[in-house]
């Protein structure tokens, strides 16, 4: 909470010039000597102050008048009169109804009952109390778990196999993520950010497949080919030459509900802490955010994510993999807000993958960067898609595209971004036609543009050299990608 200053304040200023201390309280004990004629000594009692004989009381006994007695014959008269009434009416009462109005059982009798009753709701209420059992109360875990739930000691020995370790060897260094197993004869799955630009790739295989203790770390890893990698859906397959291996069993990501427990296995910051285990609860489903210009439907979870745990499992009560971890907020912005891709959603990506090595899904056939809103201001340009290249023989092409035209719509919808601009391509099938709006030399044009097969997965996308005309230029929404760190 440091982002609060400590001099905020109700709005009320005090009545005193200091608010760093305790507020003092006024002395409520001191009062005029003008409004009170007592005063209070040392002793804390107050004392009166005689003035003289004014204040002194005598008695003076008189002797008593003739009239007086008259008077007070009369007023005993009064009352006897008043009780000979009263007597009367009771009496009355009491031959008409047959009731006595007050007995001294009936009143005997009905304290006795109020008595009874305050009794038997003191016994109640401490019965009701005694019935609950502090010392057993659930745990979070419980409580996010069905009742047929694995425990999770158990969910860790039937997955744990199943997540291997990733190191890539990159132009500039290495880096290293989490893999899942899928099927006994060596495919695995990642993230497709977690293989970008590697020159080798090797898969580490869990302590688990140690053959005895002798068993070397290079004994556990194997050399792994990448079979394919889709960047726009974050996820990549490779393979690695190995047999009996533990795949892992994979759930539905339709069937979970906010609240329910997630379990995250990986390997955060590198092998040293391989196979780590995190929980929590899944927060919240259909989390549609934008990552590095790729709008994705994610599953955020508040279990615990780090660098290293990419490409790893999110799983479920029973045991099942939900989901794929992708990406996490940066502690920066905040805490407990950790991604992971449904796995509904990336099971036809990761067959296209196997089949054809690249996901099979319409292309403009273009190449560019975005336009951000500060150069768009500066130039007084609108923002939007800015084409750097066109396919020679693409439909973008027959249409009439030309470099430097900036895509601000497509089918009468605006777009500011590439992401923007693939969420509606990606609704379209192969062969459809979409109409383009093009800001061109100061004027706006329409084009109708056929989409053709993407010939690889790195078609349409934004090259990380050209994501912006300048990096020291950022929008609001730019900004908030920075809160989302793939690794």
């Amino acid at each position: 909470m440091s982002e609060f200053n400590n001099n905020y304040h109700s709005g009320y200023e005090p009545e005193n010039d200091s608010v760093s201390g305790s507020f003092s309280r006024p002395n409520t004990n001191s009062y005029s000597s003008s409004r009170y004629n007592s005063f209070s000594d040392s002793s804390g009692y107050t004392n009166f102050n005689q003035q003289g004989t004014a204040n002194e009381f005598y008695y003076s006994p008189h002797k008593p008048s003739a009239g007086k007695g008259k008077k007070a014959l009369t007023a005993i008269i009064a009352v006897l009169s008043i009780v000979a009434l009263g007597t009367t009416s009771l009496v009355g009462y009491t031959l008409i109804t047959g009731n006595n109005p007050v007995s001294p059982q009936t009143a005997a009798s009905a304290k006795a009952d109020d008595n009874d009753s305050k009794s038997e709701d003191t016994s109640q209420g401490s019965s009701d109390s005694s019935q609950i059992d502090r010392k057993n109360l659930p745990t979070i875990a419980q409580l996010a778990t069905p009742s047929d739930a694995m425990a999770i000691p158990d969910i860790v020995t039937k997955v744990s196999p199943s997540v291997v370790g990733i190191s890539c060897i990159l132009s500039q260094g290495t880096a290293t993520g989490s893999g899942i197993i899928m099927s006994a004869d060596g495919y695995i799955i990642t993230n497709a950010h977690v293989v970008d630009g590697a020159k080798s790739v090797s898969v580490l295989l869990p302590k688990s497949y140690a053959k005895n203790s002798s068993t070397k770390e290079e004994d556990l890893t194997y050399k792994a080919t990448i079979v394919g990698k889709d960047t726009q859906t974050d996820i990549a397959v490779l393979k690695i030459d190995a047999k009996d291996l533990t795949a892992c069993e994979f759930g539905k990501s339709s069937e979970i509900k906010v609240g329910e427990i997630s379990i995250v296995i990986g390997n955060p910051l590198g092998f040293s802490l391989a196979n780590s285990v995190t929980s929590g609860i899944i927060s919240a489903k259909d989390r549609v955010l934008t990552v590095q210009d790729r709008t994705m439907n994610l599953i955020q979870t508040d279990a615990s994510i780090n660098n290293g745990n990419s490409g790893g499992p999110l799983i479920n009560a029973y045991g099942q993999v939900i989901g794929i971890t992708s990406a996490k907020v940066s502690s920066t912005y905040g805490e407990g807000l950790g991604f992971a891709i449904p796995i509904d959603e990336a099971m036809p990506v990761i067959k296209s993958l196997m089949e054809n090595g690249y996901v099979k899904r319409p292309s403009l056939g273009v190449a560019g960067r975005n336009v951000s809103a500060t150069y768009a201001e500066y130039y007084n340009i609108p923002r939007g898609y800015q084409v750097v290249t066109v396919t020679k023989g693409s439909g973008a092409e027959k249409a009439g595209v030309k470099p430097n035209d900036i895509i601000i719509g497509i089918n009468d919808t605006s777009v500011s971004t590439l992401g923007e601009l693939n969420v509606v391509k990606n609704k379209c099938k192969i062969g459809d036609t979409v109409k383009l709006t093009i800001y061109r030399d100061g004027k706006m044009i329409d084009l109708n543009v056929t989409l053709d097969e993407a010939k690889s997965s790195e078609e349409d996308t934004t090259k990380s050299s050209e994501r912006d005309y300048s990096q020291q230029y950022k929008s609001y929404s730019d900004l908030f990608r920075d809160y989302l760190n793939n690794f």
